[in-house]
């Protein structure tokens, strides 16, 4: 294998330029033993600086996770703050993760924010994602930088950029901030000089007003009070979630937290598990065996950046069973609605939002309720937008996406596993304390509003091949959309890259009104919805699959379960997935 001209070009530009010995001497490395595929790899192209920042492996080159690419990406985004905010005095936090070199990239986060004349508000040590959201908008800074790759296995890091509030870029922003990072050339245009002076610490005080302002969303405290020796099982699984969330718990009334010891040590190299992912049953085992150690009524489980979390609870037969997040959020919002309901607090002038591959029951709950619902593309910065054009006009009760990522109040403007597992056994004392576990709510849930089951189908494509694989499938639906699923004939599709919703029996079509992406979604004559989308920050390609039919008792729910279950495969078999 020969390298392309292009990428042997990158690598001579880092073997001269003006980076460290050690990384020329690793590049040097790989050149002297052939290894022309990691090569091609690391150097084929720049690392992107996407709508959300950067994810990758870490290792030299230009499309890796280190110094050079953390310095740049920072740089650019300087450089986008100082032209957006001539002559203000511009601040911005830094907090970072439990992942291996997340301290020290944050210090160059910082060294390159402070070099361009921006105050930095820099947390002492590790904290989850949602604080530094929270920290942006209560210190008015005009931006943030989360050091965090999230679940990615350990091999990786990455860079999250946020906005003065508190949310992801989103467009124009995302976009100017990308074009100021993919307009320095050089390595020498970064500014690494720290100046001291401009950087402060920050840290308990913030813990402190966070975990108050979260404890006073709180909606059932009486339910907590007579239920607070609810046993529950936490496991941060070696990461942020150790900071705050038995904190959050303990403030809100719990009294009986078991916390997973094995798991509860920060630790970038994850040595418990194969991915750090609370949607992975694997990640959960330990919890697992603790909760039936003690026979706990529920488990909770926080990704390294504390910004998802993963449950379990006993089914009707007495057995730990995971809910995906589907399940949670569903029953997250169907519960803090009817506590809504109950205080008689719901006014008419509520939301909730959630994304456009979530379940479709969080809307019949809604519906039903007369509470407004908001639909968004995939990606948590979706829903805090709408929070922040809604800002003033109306109250965000909660919300939520598929991929565990829920959010109560409207304090940050991210998925928050801190705020969530405080709510999530809040909701479990709320209906223990009722004489119903969680397992059967959402069987009640089912009766009520229809049982709606998902699956997701991840199809892994690495490296630059990959890439092109998976470009190629998407066209593939795009051109030849399948015309049944399941047996059930496709009436509608939308393509999010075209911006078209499309009624295929009618061929009439219109626009779908949301900003451009890479989404595809065949809605079958039964209201089976298959989603079809590469994953932003992963190698990998999506097939989101969600059926729904009426459950006429709970008698009915096992046997219902197996159908869709069944429904589920065929449809999957029919995309040859």
């Amino acid at each position: 294998m020969q390298l392309e001209q292009s990428t042997l070009t990158t690598i001579n530009q880092w073997l001269n330029g003006n980076y460290d010995q050690d990384t020329k001497a690793s590049i040097q490395n790989l050149l002297d033993s052939e290894a022309y595929t990691e090569l091609t790899d690391s150097f084929y192209r720049s690392l992107e600086f996407g709508t959300g920042g950067l994810r990758g492996i870490m290792g030299a080159g230009s499309n890796r996770i280190n110094k050079y690419t953390i310095g740049t990406a920072t740089q650019g985004l300087a450089n986008y703050l100082n032209k957006k905010y001539p002559g203000e005095k511009i601040s911005v936090a830094i907090a970072h993760d439990s992942r291996n070199n997340s301290d020290y990239f944050a210090q160059i986060t910082a060294d390159v924010f402070s070099a361009n004349g921006i105050h930095v508000y820099f947390f002492s040590a590790l904290r989850p994602t949602p604080e530094l959201s929270f920290a942006i908008r209560h210190l008015g800074c005009k931006s943030g930088v989360m050091l965090t790759a999230s679940h990615n296995p350990k091999e990786y890091n990455g860079y999250k950029a946020y906005g003065n509030d508190g949310g992801q870029f989103t467009s124009p922003d995302d976009k100017m901030v990308m074009n100021e990072v993919a307009a320095i050339t050089s390595i020498d245009e970064v500014k690494f000089g720290r100046i001291e002076s401009n950087i402060e610490l920050i840290g308990e005080e913030i813990d402190q007003l966070y975990l108050d302002q979260i404890t006073a969303l709180s909606v059932s405290p009486d339910a907590i009070k007579r239920e607070h020796d609810l046993k529950i099982v936490y496991s941060p699984i070696h990461g942020t979630g150790i900071t705050l969330v038995p904190k959050a718990l303990t403030q809100f009334g719990f009294t009986n937290v078991t916390i997973v010891e094995e798991q509860s040590k920060p630790d970038g190299n994850f040595p418990t598990v194969v991915y750090p992912n609370p949607e992975e049953k694997e990640a959960l085992t330990l919890a697992l065996k603790k909760a039936e150690e003690i026979d706990a009524d529920l488990v909770l489980a926080t990704d390294p950046d504390a910004d998802r979390v993963g449950i379990a609870v006993k089914n009707n037969d007495g057995e730990f069973v995971l809910l995906n997040g589907n399940q949670t959020g569903s029953l997250l919002i169907n519960y803090i609605l009817t506590a809504w309901e109950e205080k008689r607090k719901l006014t008419g002038n509520e939301y909730v939002v959630s994304t456009i591959v979530t379940t479709s029951l969080i809307k019949a709950i809604c519906d039903a309720k007369n509470v407004a619902y908001f639909n968004t593309l995939t990606g948590f910065k979706w829903i805090g937008q709408v929070m922040t054009n809604l800002q003033g006009k109306k109250t965000f009760i909660a919300g939520g996406e598929e991929s565990y990522g829920y959010l109560v109040g409207d304090l940050v403007r991210d998925k928050d596993a801190v705020i969530s597992c405080a709510f999530i056994a809040e909701m479990t004392a709320f209906y223990k304390d009722k004489g119903s576990s969680l397992y059967q709510a959402m069987i009640d849930m089912y009766v009520t509003y229809g049982m709606y089951k998902e699956d997701l189908v991840s199809i892994t494509k690495k490296g630059k091949t990959g890439a092109e694989e998976i470009k190629a499938m998407m066209e593939q639906f795009r051109n030849n959309p399948p015309a049944k699923l399941g047996g059930s004939e496709v009436v509608t599709l939308k393509d999010y890259e075209l911006n078209k919703e499309t009624n295929i029996k009618a061929n009439s079509s219109k626009e779908l009104g949301f900003p451009k992406s890479d989404v595809l979604q065949f809605i079958t004559a039964d209201g089976s919805i298959i989603s079809a989308r590469p994953s932003g920050t992963e190698p990998k390609i999506k097939f989101y699959c969600s059926v729904n039919t009426p459950l006429a008792s709970a008698a009915d729910f096992k046997d219902t379960e197996v159908k869709l279950a069944e429904k589920i495969k065929t449809i999957m078999e029919d995309l040859q997935a």
